[in-house]
């Protein structure tokens, strides 16, 4: 199954007059060309700094979307899951390349990746000799305070985030739309951009405090047989990291940007473990938003795993887990930001050092049933097949069936799985297949007992890896709630033994301004 790198491009923006005014156009790098440029870093030493490309400060939107976008929509129609994530410092212009000045009112060179990406997919559909009939489908969330928010149907304000071995990760009750072209997928984009969170800092007049996904899913039939292809593309505008010094943040702002830091600090969390020669834990479960990520970003190690004779490593990544993935970091030009810039930039070394699979996801329609766009759910079609790899495995294990079944059986499978996988991809199945017990081969070898047992015991170990994070999550809040109510009776305390004594305090001051001072020596009351 093949493999790449996470395409990494950094993009500065140009000065804006607040640097101009503040810092007479100095900027912090050297440009030497399109791949690479010269960063100083905090001991004021030259680092050269290369990724996939570049764009400075003269490069238009258009240039963003032809290298970095394009490919990921072509793959998109192709059956491969894409995702392109915007980083940087809040203000360094991660919402302007996503979505330009204006979702809907712009001129065409200042046009951002959403509206290309969109205008991109149908151009992709209708040009396509081979494509008759498709659907195209758009939901749009936000990560805000660590609530997944639907920004088209403001009413579902706390999504929560499910896995399945048909569709991997996703936002389960998210409001999906269908579109019927460009304008109309704008109209909607607008919708929800309005819903949006934002806010004024002294860094930006309107701040994202979310984090925004636009989720694109495309689903195609084709004049040359009867599968049905489907695709997503999943667009993620960060909000930007904030140092609370330089945004002047206070008060529900701060709030924010607390949980904006917390979650960007799990997303490297997440990528210093994926980069890691030997990484014991994934931390996808910190944040919401690496828990979304989690079939975006998958590590180079899990193939290591697998060609130590690792199967269930090997089994992940067929079920989920794998996209291609690409990252625009942005940064600011001006050197009263190099510190924030850089530490962008090194964010971005660090990813590319991620390597991704490919996820294709060919989907074959019963003969019977026609495909009709508008009206076919996606996610019935990868039910539907599990459901029929379901009964034929039950039909395998079944001891009723004789050889003869069990090859016919074998041929069924590996007949309809050709029409849409390559044939080193059937053979590659066909020995998952028999390792599973799936299917039946007779002229295969029984696996020894060894590997049997280490194949139980890795699953019985992921089960209790989840099961003790679980745990953990709930002793967590467990202890956290529990502090609180210890702290609130310690407060109660303190009230009340106050009270006491400023009861005490009453009476025996009225006492003793009642009696005589005389009275009071002689029963030992006062001293002499």
């Amino acid at each position: 199954m093949p493999n790449s790198n996470v395409t990494v491009c950094v993009r500065f923006r140009p000065l804006s007059h607040k640097e101009r005014k503040g810092n007479d156009d100095k900027v912090c790098f050297k440009k030497l060309d399109s791949e690479s440029f010269v960063f100083k870093d905090e001991r004021d030493e030259d680092v050269i700094f290369s990724f996939d490309k570049v764009f400075y400060d003269d490069s238009e939107q258009s240039d963003v979307y032809n290298f970095l976008a394009m490919p990921i929509v072509t793959d998109a129609v192709n059956g491969i899951n894409g995702t392109i994530i915007t980083y940087g410092q809040t203000g360094a212009g991660k919402t302007y390349s996503m979505e330009g000045p204006s979702i809907l009112h712009c001129n065409e060179l200042k046009t951002g990746l959403v509206q290309r990406v969109v205008n991109g997919l149908f151009e992709c559909l209708r040009t396509s000799a081979n494509i008759t009939t498709w659907t195209v489908k758009l939901s749009m969330v936000e990560i805000y305070l660590e609530k997944v928010r639907d920004l088209l149907d403001l009413s579902k304000d706390n999504l929560q985030i499910k896995e399945s071995k048909s569709q991997g990760i996703f936002i389960s009750g998210a409001t999906e739309i269908s579109i019927m072209n460009g304008s109309d997928a704008l109209e909607h984009l607008s919708e929800g951009i309005a819903n949006r969170a934002v806010g004024e800092t002294q860094m930006n007049l309107a701040s994202s405090r979310s984090h925004c996904l636009y989720i694109f899913s495309v689903q195609h039939g084709s004049t040359t047989d009867e599968r049905v292809r489907a695709g997503k593309i999943i667009l993620v505008d960060l909000a930007g990291s904030e140092k609370v010094e330089k945004t002047g943040a206070e008060g529900r702002v701060l709030d924010e940007a607390k949980m904006i830091n917390k979650s960007l600090s799990a997303l490297g969390n997440v990528i210093n473990a994926l980069t890691t020669a030997k990484p014991n834990h994934v931390p996808y479960r910190d944040s919401k938003l690496t828990r979304i990520l989690q079939d975006s970003l998958v590590c180079q190690k899990i193939l290591q795993d697998f060609q130590t004779s690792s199967f269930v490593s090997f089994s992940y990544c067929l079920q989920g887990g794998s996209s291609r993935a690409a990252l625009l970091c942005c940064c600011s030009p001006s050197s009263s930001n190099s510190p924030e810039s850089l530490s962008t930039i090194r964010f971005g070394t660090r990813t590319k050092l991620i390597k991704t699979l490919h996820k294709l996801i060919p989907t074959e329609v019963d003969s019977a049933k026609k495909y009709t766009p508008y009206s076919r759910d996606q996610d019935d079609l990868p039910d539907g097949t599990l459901s029929k790899a379901g009964s034929s495995q039950s039909e395998a294990s079944d001891p009723s069936f004789d050889s003869g079944d069990h090859d016919s059986l074998r041929e069924r499978l590996l007949s309809k799985l050709r029409l849409s996988l390559k044939e080193e991809d059937i053979d590659l199945l066909e020995e998952l297949f028999v390792l599973e017990g799936i299917i039946f081969d007779p002229d295969s070898v029984v696996l020894d007992i060894d590997s049997a047992c280490h194949d139980a015991a890795s699953r019985q170990i992921a089960s209790l890896v989840q099961a003790v994070e679980e745990l953990t999550e709930t002793v967590q809040e467990l202890t956290d709630e529990n502090e609180t109510l210890r702290h609130q009776l310690e407060v109660a305390q303190e009230i009340a033994a106050r009270a006491q004594c400023a009861a005490a305090d009453r009476s025996g001051g009225a006492l003793f301004g009642f009696v005589p001072a005389a009275v009071l020596r002689l029963v030992g009351f006062m001293p002499d």
